[in-house]
């Protein structure tokens, strides 16, 4: 199996920010409606595609969660001069929104560029302190009557930024979550015979408090449950062996616990077996801070889930420059199909 890099491509430049996914929910159903038994919206924007387990006697139910909302803003208000002020939509590091173009959308799409105080008439102490959110706007290089025939407040603004192979690597904007969508998209069309129900849910609103997934594990009351997110490849220059939580090129990684969730010891162990007999590389992973739908697909359900995650080693989160090794993005669908066509053999006794 390669990595189709046009689809993966399409996928994270495709603007969805939390609560505007549209866009992109439109490509996915596109590429799974010919793919899945079923599939629907929910009344959040939820995506929930099904294919039915061949295996499945007692109805047993696998939820699969892949957010497919991106970072993002909101305009909060245009001034007299035609400069943007925004809300921001998910969590960013200042530092790196300098200078980045970015693209309003709204009754048409509109370019713009961060902006910020001009180094050369910072003052020396300006120029030591970090950066803070509210000190950007956005030039569009608009007055405030052409923008306002254009945009208005409450207008979604995504990242600008395409999909670039560097090496064995690809670089995108949006590497997080947009290639767990396609590692989703890519498990329903490929596998044969998942064992249970399958339930692969393309959720909204992760950026903002993992609150499509929350909903949709309400409503599916999944038995099993596997989300599928990027995690931290801190395997750079002046890193610890201990601080790298993951690195790029070292396979798939298997949570084990993040900030929000301790995965369920049963499905680690399943996932780890099935990665090993399957001969997929796979990482160990701890991440301390942050969470992912995981939580969401764990806790939410009636009953709970035996749940687990499936994590993507990505260099650069959140930043415009994400970056995700082919080979770990392979290794990710392939263990996912696996565990999927296979989890109706494992012992699930505690």
């Amino acid at each position: 199996m390669k990595v189709d890099v046009q689809l993966l491509k399409d996928i994270c430049e495709a603007p969805g920010a939390p609560g505007f996914e549209n866009p992109v929910r439109k490509l996915i159903i596109e590429q799974i409606k010919d793919h899945v038994d079923e599939y629907s919206i929910d009344n959040m924007g939820n995506l929930v595609a099904i294919k039915k387990g061949t295996k499945n006697p007692h109805g047993k139910k696998v939820m699969v969660a892949a957010h497919m909302d991106e970072i993002g803003f909101l305009v909060s208000h245009i001034d007299d001069k035609g400069f943007i002020r925004f809300q921001t939509l998910g969590g960013f590091d200042p530092k790196t929104l300098t200078a980045q173009r970015v693209i309003i959308h709204g009754r048409e799409d509109v370019i713009g560029v961060m902006g910020s105080k001009p180094i050369h008439v910072m003052k020396p102490e300006e120029r030591n302190k970090p950066s803070k959110i509210e000190e950007y706007f956005i030039d569009c290089g608009m007055s405030k009557e052409e923008l306002e025939k254009k945009i208005e407040i409450g207008d979604p603004i995504t990242r600008e930024r395409e999909l670039i192979e560097m090496g064995e690597c690809v670089n995108c904007k949006s590497i997080d979550n947009r290639v767990s969508v396609y590692i989703l998209i890519e498990a329903l069309k490929n596998i044969k015979s998942p064992a249970y129900d399958f339930y692969g849910v393309f959720t909204v609103q992760e950026e903002v408090g993992i609150r499509g997934a929350n909903v949709s594990a309400h409503s599916i009351n999944p038995d099993f449950g596997i989300a599928l997110d990027t995690t931290i490849a801190y395997d750079l220059p002046g890193a610890q062996a201990h601080e790298q939580v993951t690195a790029l090129g070292a396979g798939t990684a298997v949570k084990i616990m993040d900030a929000m969730t301790i995965c369920d010891s049963r499905m680690v162990k399943f996932l780890k077996k099935t990665a090993d007999s399957h001969q997929i590389k796979w990482q160990p992973e701890i991440l301390a801070a942050g969470g992912t739908d995981t939580s969401g697909v764990q806790r939410m359900g009636k009953n709970g889930s035996i749940a687990g995650a499936i994590s993507i080693p990505t260099r650069h989160l959140h930043q415009v420059i994400e970056m995700a090794h082919k080979e770990d993005i392979v290794g990710s669908i392939e263990l996912l199909i696996a565990a999927l066509e296979e989890i109706d053999t494992a012992s699930w006794e505690y």
